[in-house]
This record gives structure tokens, sequence and C-alpha cells, in this order.
């Protein structure tokens, strides 16, 4: 019996020796270790946006959103790395991604459509199932608001300067100041990739554009037409709509966005995924035709800023001016109460930290 006994003590110490062993190689030892420098995104923040970062928190957040921008994820901006989150103790990295990545979300939107996305998520993107944030102070929810606007702040500065790419000439603050939130930009796997092909594919050329066309008519004008404005014969019987190219929104495409869009498709449409059919050679074509489409931003179209509301198919509002459906519906909302004569928007009491 003692023998017994003895066996299930030296059978207990080895299973619990390896748990330690694993509790030690994968969290204390990485912790009291790895302590990386902090890197030049890195974000130290305001008392507001603090307060806002522990709302963040308490209300439980990170539980859908995750803020982890990897080299392959896809939509998701600028990559992210260690030295990003030396300020952040504790992390707030989450483990899911029930909803979108944030890591890249500020300047992505004003911060009126976030209080109007917090307020009633489902007249800001329908489907959604994030639930109302109606109930918070109005000092919880302009905090809040104002740490959603510093996540990926610097990243997105690093960029603009060109130091994404450590070959380019940084610009000077005053011009990357005057420049839009640009982060529409594929994944950087993609990026490298068409870095590679670009080397041997000049696809300024208008005889490449030429090749393109003849791809184009072959391949993708029976949804896109012929001219690309999304009215292709097949296009009527689509529930999503075919893009229309000749947009200016598409003016602010890169050449590896192109890429992007021509490789990998679009998820949630019928565009498919020409990377399994085409050529790199090919869709270099495709990319040097398609560039040729957008009209000019200060074309009769209108201003349109590449950055605003990006997903819209269309960005035109009741009064034919670039005034977007997603600005009508936050303005709903703040018209809501507007004839009781006080604030539309009735703060709640918010948690008590």
């Amino acid at each position: 019996m003692d023998q017994q006994r003895f066996n299930y003590v030296i059978a207990g110490s080895f299973v619990a020796l390896i748990f330690l062993t694993i509790i030690f190689v994968t969290a204390i030892l990485p912790a009291t270790t790895f302590q990386p420098e902090p890197s030049l995104a890195a974000v130290k923040y305001t008392p507001a946006e603090q307060h806002g970062r522990d709302v963040y928190r308490r209300e439980g957040c990170f539980y859908c959103h995750s803020q982890f921008n990897r080299y392959q994820d896809r939509e998701g901006g600028e990559m992210v790395s260690a030295g990003d989150y030396v300020y952040e103790t504790p992390h707030v990295l989450g483990t899911e991604r029930t909803g979108p990545d944030l890591s890249n979300v500020g300047g992505k939107y004003s911060s009126e459509w976030h209080w109007a996305h917090h307020v009633n998520p489902r007249k800001v993107k329908p489907g959604s199932i994030m639930p109302s944030y109606s109930y918070l102070s109005r000092q919880d929810m302009d905090d809040l608001i104002a740490y959603l606007q510093t996540l990926g702040r610097e990243r997105e500065i690093l960029a603009r300067q060109g130091l994404r790419n450590p070959k380019a000439e940084p610009g000077s603050p005053e011009e990357w100041e005057k420049k839009p939130i640009t982060w529409l930009s594929p994944p950087q796997e993609l990026r490298d990739e068409w870095e590679r092909i670009a080397k041997s594919k000049d696809v300024n050329n208008s005889a490449f554009a030429n090749a393109g066309r003849g791809i184009f008519m072959q391949n993708c004008a029976q949804c896109h037409g012929v001219s690309g404005r999304g009215n292709g014969p097949v296009s009527a019987s689509m529930i999503k709509k075919p893009a229309n190219f000749t947009r200016p929104f598409y003016s602010g495409y890169s050449d590896d966005m192109w890429y992007y869009r021509v490789k990998e498709g679009v998820a949630g449409t019928r565009m498919p995924r020409w990377g399994k059919t085409l050529s790199e050679e090919q869709m270099a074509y495709l990319v040097a035709f398609l560039k040729t489409l957008p009209a000019a931003p200060s074309t009769a179209a209108g201003t349109v800023e590449v950055t605003n509301y990006s997903q819209l198919d269309d960005p035109f509002g009741k009064d034919k001016t670039y005034h977007t459906k997603i600005t009508e519906n936050y303005e709903e909302i703040e018209s809501l109460n507007k004839a009781a004569h006080h604030d539309p928007y009735v703060y709640g009491g918010g948690r008590s930290e």
C-alpha cells in the first residue's frame, strides 16, 4: 500500500513539474528576459487617453477586438512590433477577432463616427453584434473615443514619413500632415511580393496597360463593364454590385493595392481570386490598365478622400454631393431628440470604477 502511494506521489510530482516547466517557459521566462526597446510607434497616453484605455479594459472590448496586426493579416494596415507595446501595462491585445482588429483604427473614421457607432452600432454597421454603449457617461465616451483615435497613430506617421521603407527618403512633417490617413494598403507579404514583381514590370507603360485591357475584357468586363463602371451584364443579378473603378476613390490605390485586389479578390463579394488562374505577369498587365480608370480627385465627381468610409459602394447621399450614408446615419442619431431642445444624446451615468 505504501508503495502504491509512493508511485502516485512520483507520478503527481512529474505532472506538477511538467506543468510548472510549461508555465515558466511560456510565461515567466519571456516576461523577465524579453525587454524590447520602445519603437518609434510606441504611444505615451495623455490623461484623457489613459482613462479611455481604462474604459476600454473595463468594458471588456478586448474580448472581441484584438490589437496585433501581423505580417499575413488582411485589411489591417501597418504591422505592429513588440516595441509598440512597451508602455502597455497590462496589455489589451485580446485573443479573438469577433470584431475587427483595432491596431490601426485611429484616424480611420471621425470621432463623430465612433460616437454614433458606440451609441447605436447597427445604425452605422448593419448586422453588427456589438452592444450599445449609450449608458456610458459623456466623459467615458469622449475619452474612450480619444483612446481609439490613438491606435496606429504613430505607425501612420512613420508610414507617411517614408520610414516604413528604410530606402525611402523621409518626408518633412509639413508634407505628411497635409495627407489623409493612408490606411488603404495590402498586407506586408503582398507588398513584398509586388516589390519583387515591379522590378521587372513597368506598370506605368502604356503598352502594359493595353495588354491589361485585353485581359480585363476577357475576364472582368462581364461584371465591371467595358469601361469599368460596374455595369457589366452580369451585374444585374448581383446583390453586391461590382466596383465602379472610375470613382475618384480608386485614384488613391497604390500599385500594390491594385495587385492585392486582383490577386486575392474581395471577401464577401463574387470577385474571384485571380491569382489562382492568372500569372504574375498577367496580373501586372491588369494593374497597369486598372490604374488608368479612376477619375482624378479634382474632377466634377467631387473631392473624394480615399480614406473616408471606404467600404461604401455609393459615397453620395441624397443631395448628390460627397455626403456619405454613414454621415447621414449619425446625423439622424444626433437629430433624434433635437425637437426637445436638449443634448441629442442623453448620456448614461456610466459604471463606477
